[in-house]
Order: C-alpha cells, then structure tokens, then sequence
C-alpha cells in the first residue's frame, strides 16, 4: 500500500555525492524516490534503476512531479539548475556552495521568496554529530584553528579550493562564533590547478575571537579537525571519525575527558532535516540567506587570494 503523505523526491545530478542523495531518499519511510536527472544518460539510467525510480529527460519534467529535489551538480551549475525547479515550486536541497556568486545567490533566493519554496543549502558540516556537540559546548570562543586536508581529487575543481573545501569551515566557525567580521587576511597557492589549491585565511571577527583556517587539496592524507579555545576550555574535534575531547580547568590543573559522540551518517541527517523542514514547513538550519553569508566569505577570501597570487614573484 502506497503512503500517500511519503513526499516526491528526486534528484538533479547522480554523481559522486548524487548517488547518495538518491540511496538516502530511497531509504526514508517519509520519501519517495520518485526519479533522477543526469546530463550523463547512462549514468542517469545506472542509479535510476539501482533505486527502482525513473530516469528524466529534463530538470524541468522532474520538477513537474517532484515536491523536493536535491542538486548535486557541480557548482557552476547550481543557478542554472534550481531556477526551474523554484518556477516549479519544488523546495530545494543545494549542495553546498550555494552557487559561485553572489549575483547568482540573489536570483536564487529571489525565486524562493517568489515561489514560497524552501531552500537548504548542504554544508553537511553542519549536520555532523561533532557539530550538534559543539553548539552546545561552545558559548566564548576566543581562537579557533580548523585545518581541512584532501587527497586530490579532479571532482570539485570546477572552483578553487576556498569554494569546494574551506567553505565547510566558515560556515561552521560563522554558526559558533556567531559575531560580524573584523578584518579576513588570506594567502593561497596554486599547485596543479589555475585555481588556488592551498588556502589560508584569518578571520578576525568583532567580539575579538580568532579564527584560523588551513585547507588543502592537494595533501597526502584526508583530515577535517577543529580546536576551539575559550576560557577554562579547549576543545579538540575529528569531523571525519567524528570523536574528540576536552580539557578543562579543575582545581588548578588541566583534566581531560573524551567527548562521548553517537556516530551517524551526516548526510542521512541533513536530507531527514530538510524534508523536516518541508512537512513543517520551517526555516533550515543552513537556509539560502545564512548560506550566502558563507559565500561572500569565501569570495572575499578568494579575491584577496588571486590578487596575491598576480603580485607574487615570477607570476
């Protein structure tokens, strides 16, 4: 017997992390996989029927039969993607960044508001069980230092490292520290790409906290780990095997103490959030204004990165 309150879903671009928006919708009681959308044919027809879902011949024909739909094309797809899916009415899951400019973030938050639909935007960081822990323990942030590394990898270079991976660690450093920005100080370095593959950015923020951000993507390992200091306080945190701990001021001296964390699939959580989000019909923990807040970070960070790298010796 079909349930008739299970949401249509579908998904635009079956890729990499497609394929897993795809398996993950397929999996919910409260959704249904009603079909996929890929460029790449074959591609589309594999995960189609891997989810026993159809396989559309347009971005526009799924929107049709569709009430949520993920996009997890590459990122100077994403305006193209979402503005017939937002005529359509359909509330939107963007894979993160939003797009790549703020003049494409404000068509896309213009038609949300046009069309009523609800937009999340997938900074999965935000959705891990290290974070759920952090916004409870975290209240005085002073320093945060987070270093982002990854193997490399030809799929998100489409933008420079600041837009596929740095982007992760100031949306969750703008969630914590919750203060306006002082002052961004950034240098980068392009290895492989045309593109910046190594950044750093400094991030001085209003109340005074620090923030510290290393990010690579052209590194021999894959690490996602962030320290926060605040008074009597440091915390230490794996995103990836999402454990920790703590060292705190008792008695004079310093205890430390493993910080207990329920493992879960990030993305698991962020889709149940945002189809959450669309039976409640509330605002998403990473809505389209708090993701574009995000963006202009990271292009600010970028430009002061370019500008660097044209008045570099031998440039």
């Amino acid at each position: 017997m079909v349930d008739d309150n299970r949401i249509p879903c579908g998904v635009v671009g079956v890729g990499y992390l497609g394929q897993h928006h795809a398996r993950i919708y397929n999996e919910l009681e409260n959704c249904d996989l009603v079909g996929v959308y890929d460029k790449d044919l074959d591609r589309g027809k594999e995960i189609a029927e891997k989810n026993n879902c159809r396989q559309f011949d347009s971005i526009e024909e799924l929107g049709k039969d569709c009430k949520a739909v993920s996009i997890a094309v590459p990122t100077d797809k994403h305006c193209e993607a979402a503005l017939p899916l937002l005529e359509s009415g359909c509330n939107l899951l963007i894979e993160k960044p939003i797009c790549t400019s703020l003049a494409e973030a404000e068509k896309i938050l213009a038609a949300a508001k046009k069309s009523g639909s609800i937009v999340q935007v997938g900074h999965i960081e935000n959705y891990n069980p290290v974070m759920a822990y952090l916004e409870e323990a975290v209240d005085c942030p002073r320093f945060i230092t987070s270093d982002r590394l990854a193997e490399f990898n030809i799929r998100g270079t489409e933008v420079g490292v600041v837009l596929d991976l740095m982007i992760h660690d100031i949306g969750v450093i703008l969630n914590l520290v919750k203060s306006p920005i002082k002052k961004i100080d950034s240098v980068g370095v392009n290895v492989l790409l045309t593109t910046e593959d190594i950044a750093n950015a400094r991030i001085t923020f209003e109340n005074g906290c620090v923030a510290n951000i290393n990010t690579s993507r052209v590194s021999l390992k894959n690490l996602r780990e962030i320290r926060i200091f605040q008074p009597c306080t440091y915390l230490s945190l794996d995103f990836k095997n999402q454990t920790g701990h703590l060292l705190k001021k008792q008695n004079g001296q310093l205890h430390k103490e493993e910080i207990p964390i329920e493992k879960d699939e990030p993305l698991k959580i962020e889709i149940a959030s945002f189809v959450d989000c669309i039976n409640r019909y509330s605002m998403p923990k990473v809505d389209a204004f708090l993701a574009t807040t995000a963006l202009e970070v990271a292009i600010q960070i970028t430009e002061q990165i370019v500008k660097g790298i044209e008045n570099s010796p031998g440039s």
